[in-house]
C-alpha cells in the first residue's frame, strides 16, 4: 500500500507540473531564434560548475546556438531567451548523478519559468542568493541532490511560483516565513531536510495550495488553525517532524484532502468525530503519536478511505462496530501497538476483501482467525500477541499473500506443517514453539522467492541444511534453538544475503572460508556454538560488515588483521580457547 500512495502523489505533482516535461528526453524549440549569448553564457556557466555528469545531458550542450533543440533540457521563446531548464536524472538508473555546485549564473536567466535540476544527487553547496532575481519562474524544483544551507528568504519575491519543491537536500534553518508572499503556490515539497522551528504563520495566505509536504524534518510547534483555510487542499504530510498539540478542528472541513499523514510526532488528545467529515480522504496516517482515547465510528463515513493507520499510540477500547457498508473501500488496516484488547479479531475486518492487515499487540487470543477473503491478502501481521495452536490451515487459499509476521505468540507446530504460498517473500515466527527441521522451510518451490526468514527462539532441531543455488535470502535468523551440525560450504550460495544470525544453537565444526564469498553481509553472529578452529582470512572482503561476533565458542589462533575485524570490540571475540590478536592480548610470540 505504501507504494500506492507514492504511486498517487507522483501522480498528483504531475498533473501540476503539466506545464513542462520533468525528464531528460530531448526537448525541442518552438522557434528557430538563436539564443540570446548573455544566456548562452549563463548555461555555460552552469555547466562548467559540474564536474562529473554521468547521466550524459550536458555534453549535448555544444554549438552556437541553445535553443535549437539539441541543448538537453533547454526550452526558449521566440526571441530567443531561455524559458525552461529541466534536468532530471532518469527513474530507471538510480546510479546516475551529477557532481558539482550550482553556479550563481542560473540566476541572470532573466526570463525563465521553469527550473527543474532534480535527482542529481551530489550537486552540493548553498542555493546562489541571485536566485531569487528569478521572479518570472513559475516551476522551481530541485530535488533529491544534497543542496545545503538556508532556504534563500528572497525565495519570497518569486510571486509567479506555484510549484517549490526542495524535497531531498540538505537545508536547515527555519521554513523563511517571506515564503508566505507566493500566493500562487499550488504545491509546496521541502520533506526529507533538517528545516527547524514551526510552520511559518504566514503561510495562511497560501489559499490555492494542493499539496503540502513538510515531512521528514525538525519541525516543532502546533499543526495551525488557518491549514483549515486551505479550501483546495488534496494531500498534506507533515510525517517525522516534532509537531505536538492537539489536531486543529479547522482541519475536519477540508473536504477536498485526500491524503492525510501526520504520523511519527508528538500530538496528543483524541480523533475528534468530525474525522467522518474528510469525504474525500482515501489514505489516513495518525501512527507513532500520544493519541488517546476510543477511535470514532464516524471514520464509517469514509467512503473513500482504503489505507487505515492508527498504529503505536493509546487508542483504547471498545473499537467501533462498522457495519459492511461502512469503508467499503478499505484495503489496508494497522491498529498495532495501542492499548486495545480485542480477543479475536473483529467481524467487520474478518469478513474484508483486505490487502494489509496489523494487528500486532492488539491482545489477540485463541487459534489463528479465519480471514473471509483471503485470496487477496498481502501482508498479514499478528505478532506480540497470545495466540495459540497450529498453522496447518491458516494459508488456504492465500494465493497472494507475501509477506507473513506471527511471532512473539505461543504458536505450536512442526515446520513441516508450513506448506506457504509461492511467491512469499518474508515469514517471521521468531519466538514461539515451532519444532521441526530447518530444511522443511527451503526445501518447497517457494524458498527461491524468499527474502527474509526469521524463526529464532523456537525449538527447531536438526541441522543447517545445503543450500543450493537461485536462493534470494537477504536476512536469515535461526538464532536461539537447538541446531546442531556444522554451517555448510554451500551457504556461499546465498549470495543476496545481508543478515546472517545462527547463534546460541550447538553449532560445532570450522567456520567455513566460503563464508568470506558473502560480499554484501553486514550483520553476522555466530556467538554461543561450539566452533573450532580458526576465523578465516576470507571474511577480510566483506567490506560492507558492521557487526559481528563470535564470542563464547572454541576458537583459536590470530584475529585477522584488517576490516572488518578491527573494528569490532573485544567482546565480539571474548569466551573463546585461544584467540589472540587485536582487539584481544597478543598472540604468544607477537609484540
Amino acid at each position: 500500500m505504501q507504494i500506492l500512495r507514492w504511486v498517487l502523489k507522483v501522480l498528483l505533482i504531475c498533473s501540476i507540473l503539466q506545464v513542462f516535461p520533468l525528464s531528460l528526453a530531448q526537448t525541442t524549440s518552438q522557434a528557430p531564434a538563436v539564443c540570446s549569448e548573455a544566456d548562452k553564457a549563463a548555461l555555460l556557466g552552469f555547466k562548467a560548475k559540474i564536474l562529473k555528469d554521468t547521466t550524459d545531458s550536458l555534453s549535448s550542450w555544444i554549438g552556437r546556438d541553445c535553443c535549437g533543440g539539441d541543448w538537453e533540457g533547454v526550452q526558449c521563446n521566440p526571441t530567443g531567451r531561455v524559458t525552461t531548464l529541466a534536468l532530471q536524472r532518469p527513474e530507471r538508473d538510480s546510479s546516475l548523478y551529477m557532481k558539482g555546485t550550482l553556479s550563481p549564473s542560473l540566476g541572470s536567466l532573466q526570463f525563465l519559468e521553469v527550473l527543474v535540476i532534480s535527482g542529481m544527487k551530489l550537486i552540493t553547496g548553498p542555493i546562489p542568493e541571485n536566485f531569487s532575481n528569478l521572479t518570472r519562474l513559475t516551476q522551481l524544483v530541485l530535488e533529491d541532490n544534497s543542496l545545503e544551507g538556508n532556504i534563500p528568504s528572497g525565495f519570497g519575491r518569486l510571486s509567479l511560483l506555484q510549484t517549490l519543491s526542495l524535497a531531498g537536500n540538505r537545508f536547515m534553518g527555519p521554513v523563511p516565513p517571506s515564503l508566505g508572499n507566493l500566493r500562487n503556490l499550488v504545491l509546496i515539497n521541502f520533506g526529507r531536510n533538517s528545516l527547524t522551528g514551526p510552520i511559518p504563520s504566514s503561510f495562511q495566505s497560501l489559499l490555492r495550495l494542493q499539496s503540502f509536504d513538510l515531512s521528514f524534518n525538525l519541525l516543532s510547534g502546533f499543526i495551525p488553525e488557518f491549514v483549515g483555510q486551505f479550501r483546495n487542499i488534496t494531500y498534506i504530510d507533515l510525517s517525522n517532524n516534532h509537531l505536538s498539540g492537539h489536531l486543529p478542528i479547522s482541519m475536519f472541513s477540508l473536504v477536498t484532502l485526500s491524503d492525510l499523514s501526520l504520523s511519527h510526532n508528538q500530538l496528543t488528545g483524541i480523533i475528534p468525530d468530525q474525522i467522518g467529515n474528510l469525504k474525500s480522504l482515501t489514505s489516513l496516517s495518525l501512527s507513532s503519536n500520544k493519541f488517546i482515547g476510543h477511535i470514532p465510528a464516524s471514520i464509517s463515513r469514509l467512503q473513500n478511505l482504503w489505507s487505515l493507520n492508527l498504529s503505536r499510540n493509546g487508542f483504547s477500547d471498545p473499537l467501533p462496530v462498522i457495519s459492511s457498508r461502512g469503508i467499503p473501500s478499505l484495503l489496508s488496516i494497522d491498529l498495532s501497538f495501542n492499548n486495545l484488547s480485542l480477543g479475536t479479531v473483529p467481524d467487520w475486518i474478518m469478513h474484508r476483501q483486505l490487502s494489509d492487515v496489523n494487528l500486532a499487540g492488539c491482545k489477540l487470543k485463541g487459534t489463528l482467525p479465519k480471514f473471509t477473503r483471503p485470496d487477496s491478502m498481502s501482508s498479514i501481521d499478528l505478532s506480540n500477541n497470545f495466540l495459540t495452536g497450529s498453522i496447518s490451515t491458516f494459508f488456504t487459499n492465500m494465493t497472494s499473500l507475501q509477506k507473513l509476521k506471527l511471532s512473539n505468540n505461543q504458536l505450536k507446530f512442526d515446520l513441516s506443517e508450513l506448506v506457504v504460498p509461492d511467491g512469499i517473500s518474508s515469514i517471521d515466527l521468531h519466538s514461539n514453539q515451532v519444532f521441526g527441521s530447518l530444511s522443511s522451510i527451503l526445501n518447497n518451490r517457494t524458498s527461491s522467492f524468499l527474502e527474509v526468514i526469521d524463526v529464532s527462539n523456537n525449538l527447531i532441531s536438526g541441522t543447517m541444511p545445503e543450500f543450493t543455488e537461485g536462493l534470494s535470502l537477504k536476512v536469515l535468523n535461526i538464532g536461539s534453538n537447538k541446531i546442531a551440525g556444522q554451517v555448510p560450504s554451500s551457504i556461499s550460495n546465498l549470495i543476496e544475503l545481508e543478515r546472517l544470525d545462527i547463534s546460541r544453537n550447538q553449532i560445532a565444526g570450522t567456520i567455513p572460508t566460503s563464508l568470506g564469498q558473502l560480499v554484501k553481509l553486514e550483520w553476522l553472529d555466530l556467538s554461543i556454538n561450539r566452533l573450532t578452529g580458526k576465523i578465516p582470512t576470507s571474511l577480510l572482503g566483506i567490506h560492507g560488515m558492521r557487526h559481528a561476533s563470535f564470542r563464547a565458542n572454541r576458537l583459536c589462533g590470530e584475529i585477522p588483521q584488517g576490516r572488518p575485524y578491527n573494528i569490532f570490540p573485544a567482546s565480539a571475540y571474548a569466551h573463546n580457547l585461544c584467540l589472540c590478536g587485536k582487539p584481544m592480548p597478543p598472540c604468544r610470540g607477537k609484540k
